[in-house]
């Protein structure tokens, strides 16, 4: 076997360790596994591409190793699990702009060769060879802006709410007009200083859209977000992987993408709502914050009467939130549950798919105190029983357990599945004060005749029924 076949069987392992990886990522007994292979197929893919490429140097490699490596590995001990949503669309971010960048070195090696002579290097037309390096610029540029601002809602750098102005829709379909424009052009130029005016204007507009895509898109839809922005960093690759000839950046990047869009669709079922839906209504916005309230007064409850209730329950639910990752307080929740258990209530764990800011928060946030896998229910599982629930405890969730999506046709979250806590004998909910969540919907739950509010750190409030249960 030749150099190039060995080259391209190595690839090949690496991708078979990708997938590999990706499949065992779908249980938790077996995700970190799963990490670890995926991380062998990607040493094995960048081992041999260095040498496949015959570096000269290495030592900007070496120092970018380094760099990255002690960056990587400080945010990895530093970030609290309440940040690991904006940790990942800031990963999402960098993957576009690494992207990004290789597209444009590869720009300016076309220019300094000449487009015959890159074409004739590449085997194909300039025509391809430049369209597919304004699509990785495209993508890369889109992907990198939308992140940063993505970040920026979900830190609170910038208001989370859904920004709408008058003739926005008009604007963006403008600017996209023009990117696509530009790229036509790019393609057809035969001028080299014309063609570099043309791809630096295509970054500045790209580099735009990404703000603009993000800027309608409310808080609540954030998880959403962020999966799609996780999809366009897979496509970045890709292209990326076809504009420097590189197989398996291009099998890596096109599992990213797939993977980030399958969930992205999922997401979107979950809520009863159309991708399209989620990117240009504008949910979340001033306008449609308010709801359906009415003047009803929610109920609260002190933890010493929670306790007495929780001690008679045979069975409980806990619904968990963001509010639950804020307040960090998954530990003490499966200590509460493990009391709960050994006074004879059966536990389980309600999770939606939409629950937290991110794809999955909640199952990290509950693997992380090691809650049996097996506890953690979803939506469809939990639903038809909750009528026979005791108690439902829902710890700083609010729209996926709003009754307005089922009831109330003047919701902006009409027709979304919800988890059906409202339905069970009684419900206690865990909240810091009186606010209406990420997405600023009024929560009709909080005010029915079977619900009791808990103000207060959920943390706080679940360590003393812990405490209480431990006394009894």
């Amino acid at each position: 076997m030749d150099t190039i076949g060995l080259i391209n069987f190595a690839y090949v392992i690496s991708a078979v360790f990708f997938v590999y990886g990706i499949k065992m990522l779908g249980t938790a007994d077996t995700a970190r596994r799963g990490n670890r292979i995926s991380g062998i197929g990607m040493l094995i893919a960048v081992v041999v591409t260095l040498l496949d490429r015959g570096m000269l140097s290495y030592t900007w490699i070496i120092v970018g190793l380094c760099v990255g490596g002690f960056v990587g590995g400080l945010a990895a001990k530093k970030v609290e699990m309440t940040s690991m949503p904006e940790l990942v669309a800031l990963f999402n971010g960098f993957g576009g702009l690494s992207s990004l960048l290789v597209a444009w070195a590869e720009f300016e090696k076309a220019r300094g060769l000449g487009w015959s002579s890159y074409s004739e290097s590449m085997g194909v037309s300039w025509v391809f060879s430049g369209g597919v390096i304004y699509v990785a610029m495209l993508i890369g540029a889109v992907t990198f802006t939308g992140s940063l601002y993505a970040y920026g809602k979900l830190s609170g750098k910038v208001p989370g709410a859904a920004w709408i102005f008058s003739g926005q829709r008009a604007i963006n379909l403008l600017v996209v007009v023009a990117i696509v424009s530009l790229g036509v052009f790019f393609g057809l130029s035969e001028n080299e200083d014309t063609s570099n005016v043309l791809f630096l204007a295509g970054i500045a507009l790209s580099l735009i859209f990404g703000f603009m895509a993000v800027m309608p898109i409310g808080g609540g839809d954030m998880p959403v977000v962020i999966s799609l922005l996780n999809s366009f960093s897979g496509l970045a690759a890709s292209a990326a992987g076809f504009v420097i000839g590189n197989n398996v950046l291009i099998v890596a990047g096109c599992l990213v993408g797939a993977s980030g869009l399958i969930l992205t669709v999922i997401m979107c079922k979950a809520m009863n709502r159309s991708l399209s839906n989620v990117l240009f209504s504008g949910f979340g916005s001033t306008g449609q914050s308010e709801g359906g309230g009415d003047d009803a007064e929610p109920k609260a409850i002190g933890v010493d009467d929670a306790f007495y209730v929780l001690e008679a329950a045979r069975s409980v639910v806990f619904v968990p939130g963001y509010g639950m990752a804020v307040a960090q307080a998954q530990h003490v929740v499966k200590e509460l549950a493990e009391l709960l258990e050994s006074n004879g209530a059966e536990v389980n764990f309600a999770i939606h798919p939409v629950a937290g800011r991110m794809p999955g928060h909640m199952n990290v946030l509950l693997a992380e105190a090691d809650v049996p896998y097996e506890q953690l229910q979803e939506m469809e599982a939990v639903n038809p029983a909750m009528s026979t629930v005791d108690v439902a405890i829902v710890i700083g969730a609010n729209d996926v357990v709003n009754p307005a999506a089922l009831s109330d046709e003047s919701s902006p979250i009409y027709g979304m599945p919800i988890i059906e806590a409202h339905v069970a004998k009684s419900v206690f909910v865990l909240k810091r004060g009186q606010g209406r969540g990420f997405s600023g919907l009024v929560n009709k739950l909080f005010v029915m005749e079977n619900t009791r509010m808990i103000y207060g750190d959920a943390k706080a409030t679940l360590s003393q029924l812990v405490n209480e249960l431990k006394g009894s």
